[in-house]
C-alpha cells in the first residue's frame, strides 16, 4: 500500500463500527464517481459543482508540460526566484509541496507591510510572481499584484514578463489579466480552493519553483485505486471514520509531524479540515502540534491525536488511542481530501461550502470604506495596547488579569485560538506563545497568522462549536506601504482585517483579547511573563 494507517482506542472502535456501513453505502466508489448526493439534499447543489478534485491527477497531467516550458523560459531570462501571492488553499498547498521537495518558494500570504516590503526587496531583478486566486477577486492578492506591477515597472521590468496568473476561467482576474496580456493558467472550476492542491493552484507555483510535478502526481496516482474501492483497507474510509466517528466525538484533532519527510503538512490539513467541517455549530478543529507540545501530556478526552510517521514499523504498536499514518506527500494529500469529504458525511454537514467566511470580508470592507479611529485601549502595558470584549477587559488593569479572564471563559470542551496579524517572516518567535498558552490553559491552542487564517480556520471560528476564545495580536510597526490605485495602505488593510474579524467574533459572542504591539520582539517576554 502507498499509505498505511494504524488506529487504536476510540479511533479503532469508530473504524470497526463505521467502515462496514460506509462500504455498504458504496461511499468510496460513489465519491470517486462524483455522486453529489452523498451529503444530503441540502448540500447536493453545491457538491455537484465541487467534486472535480477526485479526478485532479488526470486533469492536471497536461499542465505539466506548459508549466515546465514557462519555467525554462524564465530561467533562460535569468529568473530564478519565484514568489507566490495567494491566500488559503492557493498558498498552503504550494508551501507544503515546495518545503517537502526542498525547493525555494517565497510565499507572500500576508498584507503586513513589513512582510510585503521584505518580499519586494528580495532579488526583484530575478523574480517572477505567481498571483493565485480562485475567485479572482481576493482583496489580498489583488493588492499584491498591484504592488508588484508598480515595483517591476519602476525597475524597468515589464510586468507582463514577470507576473503569472492562476485563477478560475471567467473570473474577474482571468478576464482582466488576459486583456492586459498576462500569462494565465486556468484551474478546474469544479474544485474548491481547499481541495485544489493537485490542480493548477498547487502545481503552477511549485513547478515554476523547481518541484518534480510528475513525481508528485505519480504519488497521488498510486493511491487512487485504493481510495476508489469499497474495501475495509481503503485509507480514506479508515481515516474519515477515525477522525469523525468517535463516540463521544473527539472534535479536536492534534496533527503531529513525527518522523515523516513531509514538511508543513499540518498547516495545509488544518485549512482543509477546519473550513470543510466547521459549520452549523459542528466541526473538527485541527491543532498543529510538535512531538513535545503540552496538549500531548494532558490526556484530553476530546483530543484525537494523529501522527504522520516515516518508515513503517510493523513490530511497533500504535500509541494507545492514537492514529498513525505513513505515506508520500502526493498520496497523503489525496487520502486526507477523501477522509475530509467522508468526515462531512458522518458529521451531517456539507464539506464544500464556507458560509461564515464572507462575514469577516464584509466587516473588513466596511472598515476600509468608512475608516474609524481605533477604540481607546482598555489599558496599556509598556508598549502594548490592550483591548477586548467586555467580559475579558472590564475591571482589569493588567495583562495577567486579562489573560486570566480569557482563560477563565474557556468551556470544559473549549479551545484557544491565537491570531497573529504580524509579519510571520520577521517574527517567528511569536509561535512560542502557543505552547505557553497551552500550558497555562490546559486546553488545545491553535496558532494562525493573519490574515491568512481567515481563509482557513476563520470558518471554524464562527461556524463551528461556540467554545473558542481568542487572543488577537496586531502590530503597530512602521513604515507603511501604499497600495497602488487604492485609497488605503497595506497597514490600513491588515488593521481593518483584524478589527473586522474581532468585531464578527464579538458579534458571535466569542471572548476576544486584542493586543497591539509597537515592537513584537520586545513585547513577547512581557506576554510570556503574564501567561505564567
Amino acid at each position: 500500500m502507498s499509505v498505511r494507517i494504524a488506529v487504536s482506542g476510540a479511533a479503532a472502535e469508530a473504524v470497526e463500527r463505521l467502515v462496514p456501513q460506509l462500504i455498504n453505502d458504496l461511499v468510496a466508489s460513489r465519491l470517486t464517481g462524483g455522486d453529489a448526493s452523498l451529503w444530503g439534499a441540502d448540500a447536493e447543489d453545491e457538491s455537484s459543482k465541487r467534486l472535480g478534485w477526485v479526478q485532479a491527477v488526470s486533469v492536471s497531467r497536461p499542465l505539466i508540460a506548459e508549466i515546465y516550458e514557462l519555467r525554462d523560459t524564465l530561467r533562460a531570462a535569468g529568473v530564478d526566484h519565484i514568489v507566490l501571492g495567494g491566500m488559503g488553499g492557493s498558498s498552503l498547498a504550494p508551501e507544503v509541496i515546495t518545503r517537502t521537495y526542498g525547493v525555494e518558494l517565497t510565499v507572500l500570504d500576508s498584507t503586513d507591510p513589513g512582510q510585503v516590503m521584505a518580499a519586494l526587496a528580495d532579488r526583484l531583478a530575478t523574480t517572477a510572481v505567481v498571483i493565485s486566486s480562485k475567485s479572482g477577486s481576493t482583496l489580498e492578492t489583488d493588492s499584491q499584484k498591484r504592488i508588484y506591477e508598480q515595483f517591476f515597472t519602476d525597475a524597468g521590468i515589464d510586468p507582463l514578463q514577470r507576473i503569472v496568473i492562476v485563477t478560475d476561467p471567467g473570473s474577474p482576474l482571468d478576464i482582466g489579466a488576459r486583456e492586459a496580456g498576462y500569462r494565465v493558467f486556468n484551474a478546474d472550476p469544479t474544485v474548491g480552493g481547499r481541495y485544489s492542491a493537485l490542480t493548477a493552484f498547487g502545481l503552477v507555483p511549485s513547478g515554476l519553483a523547481g518541484v518534480d510535478l510528475n513525481e508528485l502526481l505519480d504519488e497521488s496516482e498510486a493511491v487512487m485505486l485504493e481510495l476508489s474501492i469499497d474495501h475495509p483497507d481503503n485509507p480514506g474510509l479508515v481515516l474519515g471514520a477515525a477522525i469523525a466517528g468517535t463516540v463521544p466525538l473527539k472534535d479536536k484533532l492534534g496533527i503531529v509531524i513525527d518522523g515523516t519527510h513531509i514538511r508543513g503538512f499540518g498547516d495545509w490539513a488544518e485549512q482543509l479540515i477546519a473550513e470543510s467541517t466547521g459549520k452549523l455549530g459542528k466541526g473538527i478543529l485541527p491543532v498543529v502540534l510538535e512531538v513535545d507540545s503540552p496538549e500531548l501530556s494532558e490526556n484530553l478526552a476530546d483530543l484525537q491525536v494523529v501522527r504522520l510517521v516515516g518508515d513503517w514499523d510493523d513490530t511497533k504498536d500504535v500509541a494507545d488511542g492514537e492514529i498513525e499514518i505513513a505515506g508520500s506527500l502526493g498520496a497523503q494529500i489525496l487520502v486526507w481530501e477523501y477522509a475530509t469529504a467522508i468526515a462531512g458525511r458522518l458529521l451531517g454537514i456539507n464539506p464544500f461550502d464556507q458560509p461564515d467566511v464572507e462575514s469577516a470580508k464584509i466587516a473588513t470592507r466596511a472598515l476600509i470604506d468608512n475608516p474609524s479611529i481605533p477604540a481607546t485601549p482598555a489599558f496599556v502595558v509598556g508598549d502594548i495596547e490592550v483591548r477586548g470584549t467586555a467580559a475579558v477587559v472590564d475591571g482589569v488593569s493588567d495583562l495577567a488579569g486579562a489573560i486570566d479572564k480569557l482563560v477563565a471563559s474557556l468551556p470544559a470542551d473549549g479551545y484557544v485560538a491565537i491570531q497573529a496579524y504580524v509579519d510571520r517572516v520577521a517574527h517567528p518567535e511569536l509561535l512560542t506563545l502557543r505552547d505557553a498558552l497551552a500550558r497555562r490553559s490546559g486546553r488545545p491552542v491553535t496558532f494562525g497568522w493573519g490574515p491568512r487564517f481567515l481563509h482557513s480556520t476563520g470558518q471554524f471560528h464562527k461556524g463551528g462549536p461556540a467554545v473558542g476564545v481568542f487572543l488577537q495580536i496586531t502590530s503597530a510597526e512602521q513604515p507603511d506601504l501604499q497600495i497602488p490605485d487604492r485609497p488605503f495602505t497595506f497597514g490600513q488593510l491588515i488593521r481593518a482585517q483584524a478589527d473586522g474579524d474581532a468585531s464578527v467574533l464579538a458579534d458571535h459572542g466569542r471572548p476576544v483579547l486584542s493586543l497591539t504591539l509597537a515592537n513584537p520582539a520586545e513585547s513577547l517576554p512581557i506576554i510570556i511573563s503574564a501567561l505564567s
